[in-house]
């Protein structure tokens, strides 16, 4: 059965959310580029599909090609097509689930801590084919980056408690107004 086209239609409104979404969190990791593996994109991940469910993945795809247009489409840049879906589809099974705020806040943080804890992992695959990597050398590139998605991890785990109130903010806006 074909899509409708008035099923398919995202509203101006959302169209410049989303973009302004993807912008916010590109300048977020601009300026802490300077912090090894600190940034705030597992918090605007988790608090965008919280609030917008699937239709969250416009502002990441969003953030993700302005990483490559202004840092360069480079092998680096290959893994952020995939790496951030994990992370996005923890969010959106937990973001399902009904529990109390005394529960989802560590939740949400253990989850932002173990996708950073995997980063370097996920990453792997796509250093591997680039660079010929055997499966023993892609081992080793692992390991080499554990101290820094150990940092990644710490830094993601802080950053999530944030997740509740930047979710619940980005609902209420998304309602439309009442004049």
């Amino acid at each position: 059965m074909p899509l409708s086209t008035q099923s398919a239609k995202i509203p101006i409104r959302d169209i410049t959310i989303f973009a302004a979404l993807g912008a916010i969190m590109f300048a977020s990791k601009i300026i802490m580029q300077g912090l090894p593996n600190m940034h705030l994109l597992g918090l605007f991940i988790a608090s965008i599909t919280l609030a917008y469910r699937q239709r969250a993945l416009i502002p990441l795809y969003v953030y993700v090609f302005l990483d490559g247009l202004f840092l360069g489409f480079a092998f680096w840049w290959t893994p952020y097509l995939y790496i951030w879906l994990p992370l996005w589809g923890a969010f959106m099974l937990v973001g399902k689930l009904t529990l109390s705020k005394r529960f989802r806040v560590p939740l949400y943080m253990a989850i932002c801590a173990v996708h950073g804890l995997l980063f370097g992992i996920m990453y792997a695959p796509a250093q591997a084919f680039f660079f010929g990597l055997s499966f023993n050398m892609t081992i080793t590139w692992i390991i080499a980056g554990l101290w820094f998605d150990v940092i990644h991890a710490i830094a993601n785990f802080a950053a999530a408690t944030m997740i509740l109130p930047l979710s619940t903010l980005l609902i209420k806006l998304s309602k439309p107004q009442s004049p």
